[in-house]
C-alpha cells in the first residue's frame, strides 16, 4: 500500500473513535435512566401496597373491636346457660357491736363454659371484692328486697371491674330510656354476667 493510501485510511478511521465513544455514553445514560426509573416505580408500588395493607389492618382492628362490644345474639332456648357456684361466704356485717353476720351461697349465670373458666382464673380477687361489699352492709339492708337487688347489682359491677367487662347500672339505663326522645339511644352494653343467684341467704 502506498503512503498516500495509508494516510487516507488513517484519516477515515480517525473520526470513527469519538463517534463510538459518544454512542457508548448515550447507551450508558439510557441504561442508568432506565434503572433509576425502574427503582422509583418499584419504590412507589411498594409504598402503595404497604399503605393498602395498613388500611386493611386498621379496618380489621376496628371490625374486631366492634364485634367485641356488640350485643350478643338472642339466646337459643335449646342451649342452656352455664352456672358457676361460688364457695359459701360467711361475713360479719356492719351493725353496731359486730355481732350480726350473713351466710351467702352465690351462683353466677353465664353464657358459656369459656366465660366461666375465665372468671375462675380471677376468683380470689372476685371473692375478696364481694366479701368487702357485704361487710359494708347492715342486717337491715341485707334483708330488704331493694337491699338484695342493690347487692346483686354491686356484685355484677365488682366482677365486671375485675374482669374488664362493660357495666351500666340499671339507673343509668333507665335515665337513657327516658331521654331517648331528646338524645340518640345509646347502644346496649354487653356484659356476659346474665344473673347473680342466691342459693342460700341467711342473716343472723
Amino acid at each position: 500500500m502506498s503512503a498516500a493510501a495509508a494516510a487516507a485510511t488513517a484519516d477515515a478511521d480517525a473520526p470513527a473513535k469519538p463517534k463510538s465513544k459518544k454512542l457508548l455514553f448515550i447507551i450508558i445514560g439510557v441504561v442508568v435512566l432506565a434503572l433509576v426509573g425502574g427503582g422509583a416505580a418499584f419504590f412507589l408500588m411498594k409504598k402503595k401496597h404497604a399503605d393498602e395493607e395498613g388500611g386493611d389492618g386498621e379496618e380489621a382492628t376496628t371490625s374486631h373491636k366492634a364485634e367485641a362490644h356488640a350485643a350478643p345474639a338472642k339466646r337459643d332456648p335449646k342451649v342452656p346457660p352455664t352456672f358457676l357456684p361460688l364457695d359459701s361466704m360467711v361475713v360479719n356485717l356492719a351493725d353496731p357491736g359486730g355481732n350480726r353476720f350473713a351466710q351467702l351461697g352465690i351462683t353466677l349465670q353465664l353464657p358459656d363454659a369459656h366465660t366461666a373458666d375465665e372468671i375462675k382464673t380471677y376468683m380470689p380477687s372476685i371473692r375478696n371484692g364481694i366479701l368487702i361489699l357485704i361487710s359494708q352492709r347492715t342486717a337491715e339492708q341485707m334483708l330488704r328486697a331493694d337491699g338484695k337487688e342493690a347487692l346483686t347489682q354491686d356484685i355484677v359491677a365488682e366482677i365486671s371491674n375485675v374482669m374488664g367487662y362493660e357495666y351500666e347500672p340499671p339507673e343509668a339505663a333507665d335515665e337513657g330510656g327516658e331521654g331517648k326522645s331528646k338524645k340518640k339511644k345509646k347502644r346496649a352494653v354487653y356484659n356476659p354476667i346474665e344473673g347473680v343467684l342466691f342459693s342460700s341467704f341467711i342473716v343472723q
